[in-house]
């Protein structure tokens, strides 16, 4: 006997609450954007709305929502009642349509249209901040609302972040998997019980709609840096050794310059502030006081801006009677140790293009070792591993930072960092980000052979 078509009840509720913005998200096989074309389908019969059916990318009509919906109209017997061009679909009794379009080519055409009733997002893991900036405001028509679906990637993208992990007022937000989906054929359900036994991580993130912590391309792996988290109180380790603060001087614009703070391995501290190039002096002196009232050494950002604040350290030291000391960090600089060996027989000229890539590398081994420290107890010198202190300020941000550049190459083979360049651009796989100020200082603080200057009174030497 033949069923009558239906929705997914478990969803009866997620559909019918009054909100603003409806986030569903979840593995694969769990009905989501099959659901989502379903009750599209009904209120376009029932009501005249405005769909505005969008994905980042969209070259064809193909790519869309568009079969979906197709194949939902037909399965409701409601072909009659709907005309499928082929750019859009129009309802022949309410007047409802569906339009489509692809966010990244036509954000700007998006930005002008008028009267959207629904905006349905789909595939929306790729979604950016820049994105939503426009889109948001551009859904404006009073009971107008917003539906996002999507598998998580990364814990780390913009759209997990903003609207499952902090999600806005008036905003439903439902997970929902294959255990929920009464429509799935036994070899389906065949087919997901063979993945969970191959591998169960991967099944969690496909199928349970897990977020990985880790990107194969990132340098520094979110997992490490998580498990570095009071590390050091796990493994019972006081911290000891130098004291540095890291200091990444605000380019123009909206950047920002920020420091961290360091005692031997342990970071415990950061801070961040706008500042223009004309109030460098005044961020300077701010930093040279942290540093004197920690008993820190400072190394700080010498390219552009940041070149003028070895100066000012001088300059202060001598109104004050202090000592302390300061050595410069250019990005694009020389290797430390060109001619040691960093891993395998390769010397460290051959392995960094420059000294960023050696420093990011090195503060990145080092908290691979603290992972392994404290998950698989592997055994490791206090210089060797890197802790963070559960309570520095800026946290969450400064893990996202960190776990966000990748790693690219030069025209020689050698690693070099994603630069911030690259991470600004819109085409930038996950979307752009802004600059990472206290990733930047956090790598000063462990940078590599920084041989500080100590300025006396009225004289300066290298020591």
């Amino acid at each position: 006997m033949e069923t009558r078509a239906t929705l997914n009840p478990a969803l009866r509720e997620f559909w019918t609450t009054p909100a603003r913005n409806r986030i569903l998200y979840g593995g694969r096989m769990s009905s989501k954007s099959w659901d989502a074309a379903g009750f599209a389908t009904y209120l376009a019969n029932t009501y005249r709305l405005r769909f505005l059916c969008a994905r980042q990318f969209q070259n064809k009509i193909e790519e869309s929502v568009y079969s979906l919906l197709k194949g939902q109209i037909d399965r409701f017997g409601l072909k009659n009642r709907f005309r499928v061009l082929d750019s859009k679909i129009l309802n022949r009794r309410t007047g409802s349509e569906f339009l489509f379009y692809g966010l990244w080519r036509h954000i700007d055409e998006i930005k002008s249209l008028e009267g959207v009733d629904v905006l349905w997002i789909e595939e929306a893991h790729n979604l950016t901040a820049e994105q939503w900036e426009i889109l948001e405001p551009t859904i404006r028509k009073a009971h107008s609302q917003v539906w996002i679906t999507f598998n998580p990637k990364l814990a780390t993208d913009f759209v997990y972040k903003r609207f499952v992990v902090n999600p806005p007022p008036n905003t439903i937000v439902r997970q929902i998997n294959f255990d929920e989906n009464p429509f799935l054929s036994d070899t389906a359900l065949a087919v997901i019980d063979a993945a969970r036994l191959e591998d169960e991580e991967d099944f969690g993130h496909i199928y349970l709609g897990i977020p990985r912590d880790d990107d194969d391309q990132s340098i520094i792996k979110r997992s490490w840096l998580m498990a570095a988290i009071d590390a050091h109180k796990t493994l019972g380790i006081e911290p000891a050794g130098a004291k540095r603060l890291g200091f990444d001087v605000a380019d123009s614009g909206l950047d920002k310059c920020a420091q961290v703070y360091a005692h031997g391995s342990l970071a415990s501290w950061s801070d961040e502030w706008k500042a223009a190039e004309d109030e460098l002096l005044k961020s300077t002196t701010r930093v040279w006081t942290e540093a004197r009232d920690r008993e820190a050494d400072i190394t700080y950002d010498s390219i552009g801006v940041g070149a003028g604040c070895g100066a000012k350290f001088i300059e202060l030291n001598k109104a004050n009677g202090g000592r302390i000391l300061h050595a410069k960090f250019n990005a694009g600089g020389g290797v430390y140790r060109p001619e040691a060996t960093y891993k395998h027989g390769t010397k460290n000229q051959d392995m960094f293009a420059n000294i960023k890539a050696q420093a990011w590398w090195l503060v990145a081994d080092r908290l691979k070792n603290t992972y392994n420290a404290v998950k698989n107890g592997h055994q490791f010198e206090q210089s060797e591993m890197i802790f963070i202190d559960s309570s520095m300020p800026n946290l969450e941000r400064l893990i996202d930072e960190l776990a966000t550049p990748k790693k690219d190459y030069d025209n020689a083979g050698r690693v070099k960092v994603e630069s911030k360049k690259d991470l600004a651009n819109p085409k930038r796989e996950g979307g752009a980000v802004p600059s990472p100020n206290l990733a930047d200082a956090f790598i000063m603080a462990f940078a590599p052979g920084r041989q500080p200057m100590r300025i006396n009174r009225g004289s300066s030497n290298r020591t």
